[in-house]
């Protein structure tokens, strides 16, 4: 069975966490022998681009030091080939990310092209 993965919301709870839960999820899945695959779209296209980083931040003085790495999560779940992460190219181009930046793994889609990459899936879950 294959399952698709869409991530809209970007840094959803990484205050609280390091790493974007609908991705760590995903990571689990996989490495429980799921095939599975990710659609980042929305606010999450940010994920792939390369050489970012969040600093550490501090809030009522209480200091969050392990910042979120949604971007090396990414890295690491297209890292070993098993899986395909794809992102919609009209949101890069709302947030002016050029796709050149992108992690090389990464493949870009035109939201016309949803319809066709949905219907590869068994599954959808859209989180």
């Amino acid at each position: 069975m294959k399952l698709l993965n869409i991530v809209s919301s970007g840094y959803r709870a990484t205050l609280e966490e390091q790493d974007d839960t609908v991705v760590w999820i995903t990571h689990c899945l996989r490495n429980a022998g799921a095939d599975v695959d990710l659609l980042l779209q929305d606010a999450a296209v940010n994920y792939p681009v390369r050489d970012q980083s969040v600093k550490p931040i501090a809030i009522g003085g209480r200091g969050q030091s392990h910042a979120p790495d949604v971007h090396g999560q990414i890295s690491d779940f297209v890292g070993n080939g098993s899986s395909s992460v794809y992102v919609v190219e009209e949101d890069l181009v709302d947030r002016g990310i050029d796709p050149r930046r992108l992690l090389q793994e990464v493949e870009v889609v035109a939201r016309g092209e949803l319809p066709k990459l949905l219907s590869r899936y068994h599954q959808v879950w859209h989180w």
